[in-house]
């Protein structure tokens, strides 16, 4: 079998953003039944400096809609960056995964030389696809998904590392 930007891609995100799903499904019953207020959760962070928990979440969708839109040519959906609740980013991660499973296998298809171009912040980075799926969308989604895991980890919910990787 041959990989496929398509394959290691759209499955890729899929498969994350399903595992953080449930994950946030845990901490939604971990916070009804130790009758915690769920904005704690929410807005924890690990530093000061550090975005909080919803905004994990967020770049995390946002990381994946964007790559599927850059490799596909396809325009992602805009989101406003408003969720205080795990409803409201259980509703995010459901349309970006949407979103995700849109999107036509064959405009992803060959494009490991596509020249992608992103601004990140004040940043331009010039891509070839095949090192922005690499070296940027799947690190950075990692990332964001590893460090939500961590913030409710590090706040008493008692997941482990099955619950990052998901069901095989």
């Amino acid at each position: 079998m041959t990989l496929s930007m398509y394959s290691c891609s759209v499955p890729v995100f899929v498969r994350s953003l399903n595992n953080l799903s449930a994950i946030l499904e845990k901490a939604a019953r971990y916070v009804t039944d130790s009758e915690l207020d769920e904005s704690v959760l929410v807005t924890a962070r690990l530093y000061p400096n550090m975005f909080a928990l919803a905004r994990q979440v967020q770049i995390a969708c946002d990381v994946s809609k964007g790559a599927g839109a850059r490799l596909s040519g396809v325009e992602a959906p805009k989101y406003e960056d408003k969720e205080t609740t795990f409803d409201q980013l259980q509703t995010r991660i459901k349309n970006t995964i949407t979103y995700l499973q849109s999107l036509p296998e064959g405009k992803i298809n060959g494009t490991e030389e596509k020249l992608i171009v992103m601004q990140a912040g004040p940043n331009e980075f010039k891509f070839k696809g095949s090192d922005y799926l690499n070296n940027w969308a799947l690190p950075n989604l990692y990332f964001h998904v590893t460090t939500t895991y961590n913030i409710l980890r590090h706040n008493g919910l008692a997941i482990g590392k099955m619950d990052f990787l998901g069901p095989q």
